[in-house]
């Protein structure tokens, strides 16, 4: 029996890394009575001789949407043009990395495609982000991006057409992924990923996996959603009520930073919509 990581998924086939080699395993049907699918990112024991999988280990943490497991980091990227910026998606996509234990990095592409009033509006919501503690990238800075990779499991993660797979062809030139055309019409990218596959790049493994459409947060409540918006944190002590939800509370400190312009506007009127939403 070996030990391994599961790096692709195709159809019911599972391509486990193993000491640098690589082995096509099947699914054991006990997983199926079980309700547990295994999935990119778990380390399995397995037999290499039939190409089984026998046992999944405990996941640290597991998504949905993209499927895979054991993840240390997301990176969200987050075009600015064609498709335009969300701030919406881009929290919706923080809230939920942070809910489920893994560090949230933003790297926003397509600056160049901006005017001088268009950059001075999106340096706002960077300098916000990277004041609350998000590390925060250009995809100019290959350099900069490639070392944050090395021993993580990463998912690069964001609306599509945000490019995903343009980012991934600039760090490792050896993979060239397929990238495809945006759809202007629709305002998002074609789906060219078509299934969810770790790649080794820059010293660790990579997830390129299919851009969201819709996005929900499943298995969250309206309390999971405010204690991972990470600034409301520094001032709900001063908040009248223990449990204030910062919302329709007569004293509450946190609505009160955001008329002083402490917490950006945007991010507290996504979180708004967000426990609306979970409800």
């Amino acid at each position: 029996m070996l030990q391994g990581r599961i790096v692709k998924c195709l159809s019911n086939d599972y391509t486990v890394l193993s000491e640098n080699k690589r082995y096509v395993c099947k699914s054991r049907g006990k997983f199926r009575n079980m309700k547990l699918t295994p999935l990119v990112g778990d380390i399995v024991s397995f037999d290499s001789e039939n190409n089984y999988i026998m046992q999944i280990q405990k996941r640290k943490n597991e998504l949905l949407r993209p499927p895979i497991s054991n993840v240390d980091q997301a990176i969200i990227i987050t075009s600015v043009k064609h498709p335009n910026f969300s701030s919406n998606l881009l929290d919706k996509l923080l809230t939920i990395i942070s809910y489920n234990n893994i560090k949230g990095v933003i790297c926003f592409t397509k600056l160049d495609l901006l005017n001088e009033e268009e950059t001075k509006e999106i340096e706002k919501y960077i300098n916000y982000y990277k004041k609350i503690g998000y590390e925060v990238y250009d995809n100019k800075d290959v350099s900069k991006i490639n070392s944050i990779f090395k021993n993580k499991i990463s998912v690069l993660t964001g609306q599509s057409g945000a490019g995903k797979s343009t980012l991934l062809n600039k760090l490792d030139k050896s993979i060239n992924l397929k990238t495809n055309e945006i759809s202007y019409a629709l305002g998002r990218g074609k789906h060219t990923t078509r299934h969810t596959e770790l790649l080794e790049i820059s010293g660790g493994l990579i997830a390129d996996t299919p851009g969201f459409s819709a996005l929900s947060f499943t298995d969250m409540n309206k309390y999971d959603i405010r204690d991972n918006f990470e600034e409301f944190n520094e001032y709900k002590d001063k908040c009248k009520y223990a449990d204030c939800m910062h919302h329709k509370e007569d004293i509450c400190e946190v609505k009160k930073q955001v008329e002083l312009g402490n917490i950006m506007k945007s991010r507290y009127d996504n979180y708004i919509k967000f426990i609306t939403e979970s409800r």
